[in-house]
């Protein structure tokens, strides 16, 4: 049998050069603008969390961004808590709720659509996190067009 000789990695040891920066840091130009669509359940992967975390880098690179709801993606956007409202029952529990309230503090926008929350998920207005915007499921395709009109950059938010 072979021996291990390396010695153990151990706290505050480096695996990456996470320093290094390939690409140029680009920001936006004066009025432009991006989207980033959800169409996808909470806690059934990370890429919820990971888009909306993109979508904070986009503001703070200059874009006016906004993010739609729509579908399964409303369940991002519902207050959740136990044994209250608010409450973390597990670590990470509140990450949607912390870090969509934090990209509104940004700037950012937050659409949901009314039908999702209601048909679907059997929730009303009063539900969402304060300062999402509930819209008709008819605007969900017109923000979608708008923004591309807009040359909007977007990124489209799917599971299933």
């Amino acid at each position: 049998m072979p021996a291990v000789t390396a010695p153990a990695h151990k706290k505050g040891d480096f695996f990456v050069d996470y320093e290094e920066k390939v690409f140029e840091d680009v920001k936006a130009k004066p009025g432009e603008k991006a989207l980033i669509t959800f169409h996808t359940v909470a806690f059934e992967g990370s890429i919820g969390l990971v888009n909306m975390l993109q979508g904070k880098r986009l503001i703070r690179k200059g874009f006016e961004t906004s993010i739609l709801l729509y579908g399964p993606g409303v369940t991002l956007g519902i207050q959740r808590g136990f044994p209250t409202l608010g409450d973390e029952a597990f670590p990470g529990h509140q990450n949607f709720t912390n870090q969509l309230t934090a990209f509104m503090a940004e700037g950012g926008k937050v659409y949901a659509c009314r039908f999702a929350l209601q048909a679907l998920y059997g929730h009303g207005e009063p539900s969402l996190i304060p300062g999402i915007k509930a819209i008709s499921p008819l605007d969900v395709l017109d923000c979608i067009l708008l923004h591309r009109n807009d040359n909007a950059f977007m990124i489209h938010t799917w599971t299933v």
